[in-house]
């Protein structure tokens, strides 16, 4: 039984081991071969056709606004006016009738001054690899700027960049350490292992469909 137990802690020791040297890679990896691609100033981004704007809930489980939420929209203004961008793609989960990250980030950036004209809506970003991909493949973009928060937009062009695809991020102010941020931080860590799971098994969107001109 003690030989058992032994070989079993280092197993787990060994187990615990990889976990974090895939953890430490991952996380070292996208933000270096990134870093000349995301950019704090809307006047430094390279003007394309297209801005992606990465989903979010508007407003935390407390009913509390979501600042990751304001934060993206005001960034995506702050592209709209320094005249970055022509066309904006909203893309989130609409999964279920009483929750539609699209409409709201529609919604929230029609009352800022973005026209409706040039607003569309990617109702099954569920992920955001779906959100990178579904542009290429629905929206017929090959390049062009996406806007979320700075960790969260060198995970999408590091994505994109795999997929083939040219990619600049707009970086939203961050949100202040609370414990909902601290929360994300940490999904974001194993969000970037997944990364690489998906690029060797060449993971694609879960909806797909007929393409849409803009």
């Amino acid at each position: 039984m003690g030989r058992y137990i032994g070989r079993m802690i280092i197993i787990i020791a060994v187990i615990v081991f990889a976990v974090f040297v895939v953890l430490v890679y991952a996380n070292w990896k996208i933000p270096h071969d990134t870093r000349d691609f995301v950019y704090e100033n809307a006047g430094d981004v390279p003007p394309l056709k297209a801005a992606l704007v990465l989903g979010t809930a508007k407003n935390l489980r407390s009913g509390n606004p979501n600042l990751y939420f304001t934060y993206r929209m005001n960034a995506a203004k702050e592209l709209y006016d320094a005249g970055k961008a022509g066309v904006f793609v909203l893309s989130g989960d609409n999964s279920r009738s009483s929750y539609n990250e699209p409409q709201d980030m529609h919604d929230a950036l029609v009352a800022l001054g973005i026209p409706d004209s040039i607003i569309h809506l990617d109702y099954a970003g569920f992920r955001t690899l779906d959100s990178v991909v579904r542009m290429k493949e629905i929206f017929g973009q090959d390049e062009f700027i996406v806007v979320s928060q700075k960790f969260h937009n060198e995970r999408a062009v590091f994505l994109a960049q795999n997929y083939g695809l040219r990619v600049y991020g707009y970086n939203a102010e961050d949100v202040p350490v609370m414990r909902s941020s601290i929360k994300t931080k940490i999904r974001e860590k194993f969000a970037r292992v997944k990364v690489f799971v998906d690029i060797i098994f060449n993971k694609q969107p879960k909806f797909l469909g007929e393409q849409i001109e803009i």
